[in-house]
C-alpha cells in the first residue's frame, strides 16, 4: 500500500467514523493524529517544509512595470531518475527557457484540470443529478476579457 493509499484510507475511516462530513483536511488530520493513525516521520519534516515553501512561493505576487499583479516565482517540474524534481525561478531573473517551460507546464495543468472537471460534471449529471444537468463552459475568452476590463488581471 502506497503512502497516498494510507492517507486515503485515513480519510475514508474518518468519513465512516461519524465525524462531521464534508470536512477539511485539517479536521481529518487532527482526528488522525488524535487516533494514532498518523505520526510525523523525520523525513516528513523536510517534505512538509518544502510543501510550505512551495505554497508561499506560489502565492508571492509583484506588480510589473505596467501595474499588473503577477506571480513572482514559477516552478518547472523535471522528470527523470528515481524522483521528480521541481525547480523554482523568479520571473524577474529566471532564464527564458525556464519561464517558457513553466508557462507550458501551467497551461497543461489547466487543461488537465478542465479534463477532470468535465469528467466529474458528466458523471454527476449522468449518475447523481436530481434535476436539470449542470452545464459547464470551457471557453474562457469572455471570462478573461471581463477580468481584464475590470482590472482584476
Amino acid at each position: 500500500m502506497s503512502y497516498n493509499d494510507k492517507l486515503r484510507d485515513i480519510a475514508n475511516r474518518y468519513m465512516g467514523s461519524g465525524q462531521p462530513w464534508p470536512a477539511s483536511a485539517r479536521a481529518i488530520a487532527a482526528w488522525a493524529i488524535r487516533n494514532d493513525l498518523w505520526q510525523p516521520q523525520p523525513s516528513d519534516l523536510i517534505g512538509q517544509c518544502a510543501d510550505q515553501l512551495a505554497v508561499a512561493m506560489r502565492e508571492e505576487y509583484i506588480l510589473d512595470p505596467q501595474g499588473r499583479k503577477v506571480r513572482a516565482k514559477h516552478a518547472v517540474r523535471e522528470h527523470g531518475g528515481p524522483k521528480n524534481l521541481t525547480l523554482w525561478g523568479d520571473i524577474r531573473s529566471a532564464p527564458r527557457k525556464h519561464m517558457l517551460v513553466a508557462f507550458q507546464q501551467r497551461r497543461q495543468q489547466i487543461v488537465g484540470d478542465c479534463r477532470q472537471l468535465k469528467a466529474d460534471v458528466d458523471s454527476y449529471n449522468q449518475n447523481w443529478a436530481e434535476s436539470e444537468p449542470i452545464q459547464m463552459v470551457f471557453d474562457f475568452r469572455n471570462d478573461l476579457e471581463e477580468l481584464q476590463h475590470h482590472g482584476a488581471a
